[in-house]
């Protein structure tokens, strides 16, 4: 006979990520470390004063649109909602406050500029990192450093586009001349780079992310990935979606006691 302890499951610990680590000499407020805790994607909610009046009026316009016939009923459904909403929003003064963390949030911008800090995110979460302006540049100096980039000291970015033009015009079979603007960035720039801290590793390198969607070729290089993929299709044989498929794959492995599972990591893509 199972007794009501046996039923209850045990206890987990689970460690998560801090949502904002704060590598710099700024000293926060508790109200400021509260709205930091809050992550990258929390969104300052910042209403109108008379918002639900302007909402009633909006649904009236609507509703005079509407058959004479159908109107009250439509009436009587957007009083309840309107009604809800006020009630709702009363609640939320009490306890929350959006006015008080738009005062925050300038308060932190301040300190931001006061000290020369710069926000960035976390490698491996969505934690918010804060570091010294001068030590997130030294950090992305040290990569391109490290990794024999070619300093250029002109922009190339108009030649680049001129050569793929050309390079359009020249290949009216694969890219029909009407269908030309779709592949040329108007005003291209140079892909910019911006680094993702990793808190996990010793000295938090940077794991560089480069942004090619402005670039010259940008368009053209996904239009001739899509042509490799449909014309070349390669099984993916040693390749797998998620953890989700590699324990199935597991699953159906034969595993010897000499067997050993490997994990590979790329140190650099660039």
């Amino acid at each position: 006979m199972l007794t009501q302890e046996q039923t209850v499951a045990p206890k987990t610990h689970h460690s998560f990520y801090p949502r904002f680590v704060n590598k710099s000499n700024i000293t926060f407020t508790n109200d400021e470390i509260t709205l930091l805790n809050k992550g990258l994607k929390y969104n300052l909610h910042r209403k109108k004063r008379k918002w639900l009046t302007n909402l009633a009026l909006e649904a009236e316009t609507a509703i005079n649109l509407l058959p004479f016939t159908d109107r009250e009923y439509y009436r009587k459904q957007v009083s309840n909602h309107i009604t809800q909403l006020q009630q709702n929003s009363k609640l939320l003064r009490h306890t929350h406050n959006p006015r008080i963390e738009w005062k925050t949030l300038k308060t932190i911008t301040a300190k931001f500029k006061e000290n020369d800090a710069i926000v960035t995110s976390a490698d491996k979460d969505n934690t918010i990192v804060i570091l010294p302006s001068t030590l997130y540049q030294e950090k992305i100096q040290n990569f391109i450093d490290k990794n024999n980039f070619r300093n250029s000291y002109t922009n190339p970015t108009k030649k680049f586009q001129k050569q793929v033009r050309k390079t359009i015009n020249n290949i009216p079979k694969l890219i029909n001349s009407n269908d030309k603007w779709k592949y040329i960035n108007l005003n291209p720039t140079a892909p910019s780079i911006r680094g993702l801290v990793k808190l996990h590793k010793p000295d938090l390198p940077i794991r560089p992310i480069v942004n090619w969607c402005n670039a010259p070729a940008y368009k053209l290089a996904k239009l001739f990935a899509q042509k490799i993929q449909h014309l070349t299709p390669l099984p993916f044989t040693f390749n797998i979606k998620n953890s989700t498929q590699l324990i199935h794959e597991l699953k159906q492995t034969a595993i010897t006691p000499s067997s050993r599972f490997v994990s590979l990591d790329i140190t650099n893509m660039y």
